[in-house]
């Protein structure tokens, strides 16, 4: 799987556990950083990575902040984006299981490099059930195309969004 992967700086110091579990697995990795520990703005690379997945670039994604929580709100602005902050290994689970969970958004500050090892492998290799769940995602996405509707009858867009 060709996964993106980001970070920000409060992210920094556990990336290497992460994208040392993406390689062990045999993922292909696209990295957006941060690369230093120096403040950056954790939407910057929360769009980033989502646009990878808009384009469909990338399979999934993993992105770390503080929480988990800037870089989920961030990210699913994106039309397409499915971001899930996970916090053990049910929701790991249970985001890809019943919410087909594209970007899996990781706290630095609240896990350790054991559950984060678990809970990678876990998401990443959890299939979609699909059946009513598939329906349920349906309309998710109906909700974001009614959006995108509303802002180009508000002039608001002056350009075409991609292909879901």
């Amino acid at each position: 799987m060709r996964i993106a992967f980001g970070n920000d700086h409060r992210g920094y110091a556990i990336r290497h556990k992460v994208l040392e579990v993406l390689r062990r697995l045999g993922h292909e990795v696209v990295d957006v950083g941060t690369f230093s520990p120096d403040p950056v703005d954790y939407p910057d690379i929360a769009e980033r990575v989502g646009r990878m997945i808009q384009q469909k670039e990338v399979d999934r994604a993993i992105l770390i902040c503080g929480t988990g929580l800037g870089m989920c709100i961030a990210a699913n602005k994106i039309p397409g984006v499915r971001a899930a902050p996970c916090h053990d290994d049910l929701t790991a689970e249970m985001s890809r299981r019943h919410n087909d969970a594209n970007v899996l958004c990781l706290s630095a500050d609240m896990l350790g490099e054991q559950l984060i090892d678990r809970m990678v492998e876990i998401w990443l290799s959890t299939p979609f059930e699909g059946g009513r769940h598939a329906r349920r995602i349906s309309k998710i996405a109906q909700l974001e195309e009614e959006a995108r509707e509303l802002l180009r009858e508000q002039g608001c867009c002056d350009h075409e969004e991609p292909e879901s």
